[in-house]
């Protein structure tokens, strides 16, 4: 008896007992992986529920289907978004502009499977409008009134989250994204083979378009885009009724033409 006490206990103690509560952190990291390893496709609820080791019911218990699985992942990813990198008001707007936009870059390329959940999805969950109130703040400070700093924001999260999903998109396969560099250097010999007889132009700027990608062309196309906003908050400092100027001349012109 006293032997087959001594063999047992151990074996006792090997037996797993039941699982735990299921969590929506859980559900919400194999969501995470399966869009990185294998794209939108990977991420179904079945694809989820088999990752974390429960039925797919468990998972309904938490979320309604995969459209809010995937909300509430935009959500978490937003939240882990450094505002620190862009609120303080001491610094020029423009500083503070570049700031976001290279955080988003930074943590949205890190999960490169939810990229495009923010393009077909709706963005107003607490975490997405906290980020829209510190842009539409940045722009007031920039001297934009409320509608075009609206504009203004919109504008802007429009590129940074445009050009990340081109990013990811030239990739052409799940999984994180290899270095910069090395995209760059792939795209470079890609491009470098256009035929210069027939499309001279883009050839001439293979180099320029396999850098696309790139943190500088990203950056240079931000300024363009903030060296028009400041050209726009001068002209209307200058001429605040311009607007409404160009707006009776666009009537006064339709009205003749009729």
């Amino acid at each position: 008896m006293e032997t087959v006490e001594t063999t047992s206990e151990p074996a006792r103690r090997r037996r797993p007992g039941p699982r735990r509560a299921l969590t929506e952190d859980e559900i919400l990291d194999a969501a995470t992986t399966l869009l990185d390893q294998g794209g939108l496709d990977a991420a179904s609820v079945r694809g989820i529920a088999a990752r974390v080791g429960v039925a797919p019911n468990a998972v309904y218990t938490y979320f309604p289907g995969k459209a809010a699985v995937f909300e509430a992942l935009v959500e978490r990813l937003l939240g882990e978004v450094d505002h620190d990198a862009f609120a303080d008001r001491s610094r020029p707007w423009r500083e503070r502009v570049e700031a976001l936009a290279l955080e988003l870059r930074e943590r949205l390329s890190a999960h490169p499977g939810a990229v495009p959940l923010l393009v077909g999805g709706p963005l107003n969950g607490p975490h997405a409008l906290a980020i829209n109130e510190r842009l539409l703040q940045l722009l007031a400070d920039a001297g934009l009134n409320p509608g075009d700093a609206a504009r203004a924001a919109y504008l802007l999260f429009a590129y940074v989250v445009g050009s990340i999903a081109l990013e990811v998109s030239d990739a052409r396969q799940p999984g994180r994204l290899s270095p910069e560099s090395e995209r760059v250097a792939t795209r470079q010999v890609t491009f470098s083979a256009t035929p210069t007889d027939r499309f001279p132009l883009s050839a001439a700027a293979a180099a320029t378009r396999a850098g696309y990608i790139s943190t500088e062309q990203y950056l240079w196309r931000l300024r363009r885009i903030l060296d028009g906003l400041t050209a726009w908050v001068s002209s209307t400092a200058a001429n605040p009724r311009g607007n409404l100027v160009v707006a009776q001349g666009a009537d006064s012109s339709t009205r003749r033409a009729r």
